[in-house]
């Protein structure tokens, strides 16, 4: 796929610019519509597109056209009746993927031919896919010193909170978030702080103990869920949900800024100071160190810019599974 997007590039630059201007003003190529939900999901969908995009073949990623300004998932299923080959949709999945047609909703998102979604809960989800992690903040710090696994936190932390996603799930799926709703699973599952001894343990174990306590909680307030909620774990295994990888299905909001950027945060503060004492521990006194400080610190990102821009999600088999149904559309373009 690569191979051929160089190919394509290559020839785009060999063609003088005024034939390729000529050739996007008569409209030699195909359009297609591409509306999202947010002015946020358009970097994400671009880059998924941009695999797909040849001289005859161009993708166009924008929030829908309406006079009330009103955006959302809700927004483009209503869009659904109008969308056709030169008209897609793309959405979050929430949980109507794992839903697997439980409701209209998820029938809706599952069987739409022109609706693509992430499965994925969203597209937060694969931003803050773990092995990406250590890359966001080696590109925010400059340094690249592994310092923590990221992965290894991560499946610790889906294996702990596991049970009490079951039981969001199910909540939700009955609609019945007054036994457990969202802000309740994110003041169980958010991390206050890190503690970067020993790849978190510290942390996790913390963690744990706040999400046993809801676990009982919940056990006790609701004694006849409790078989069905483990039912629903095995119903749900066959979409690729696992003990280790909940962070993939989890609310996307929730684990952004509730749980990465907690890791994110503390792991760049540590990798700056490194930096900076690997810096003043030179040989460079007065002015060179001065100037050598300063480059430093002007090179420095935003770590939540960086994390806004990552793409190094590519490998995670949800992705593939977005990555299939698009090849699939465009065969049927041909």
């Amino acid at each position: 796929m690569k191979k051929e997007k160089d190919e394509r590039f290559l020839h785009a630059k060999s063609l003088p610019f005024r034939s390729v201007l000529s050739s996007y003003r008569e409209g030699d190529y195909r359009l297609v519509k591409v509306y999202v939900e947010g002015y946020d999901d358009v970097a994400f969908w671009r880059g998924v597109f941009d695999d797909y995009e040849t001289d005859q073949l161009r993708f166009e990623i924008s929030v829908p056209p309406r006079e009330d300004l009103a955006k959302g998932k809700r927004v483009l299923l209503e869009m659904i009746p109008r969308s056709n080959s030169e008209m897609i949709l793309c959405v979050d999945s929430d949980f109507d993927y794992l839903f697997n047609g439980y409701n209209d909703q998820s029938r809706l998102v599952n069987e739409s031919p022109f609706l693509f979604h992430t499965y994925a809960y969203a597209t937060e989800n694969f931003l803050c896919y773990p092995p990406s992690l250590h890359r966001v903040c080696a590109r925010a710090t400059k340094n690249d010193a592994m310092i923590f696994d990221f992965e290894a936190f991560m499946a610790s932390y889906s294996q702990i909170i596991y049970p009490v996603f079951l039981w969001y799930v199910y909540s939700a799926r009955r609609k019945s978030e007054r036994a457990f709703s969202l802000t309740d699973f994110r003041s169980t599952v958010r991390l206050n702080y890190l503690d970067l001894h020993n790849d978190g343990e510290h942390t996790l174990a913390w963690l744990k103990r706040q999400v046993d306590k809801r676990l009982l909680s919940l056990e006790h307030n609701n004694p006849d869920w409790t078989a069905d909620v483990q039912q629903l774990g095995d119903e749900i295994a066959q979409f690729g949900v696992t003990p280790y990888n909940v962070y993939l299905f989890m609310q996307g909001h929730t684990l952004m800024d509730n749980v990465v950027m907690i890791l994110l945060n503390a792991v760049c503060e540590k990798l700056r100071d490194m930096a900076t004492q690997r810096i003043t521990a030179g040989t460079k006194q007065g002015i060179a160190l001065k100037n050598e400080l300063s480059n430093y610190n002007n090179a420095l990102r935003n770590v939540r810019e960086v994390l806004l821009d990552n793409e190094h999600y590519r490998d995670c088999f949800l992705y593939h599974k977005l990555q299939q149904d698009i090849e699939r559309y465009i065969a049927n373009l041909k």
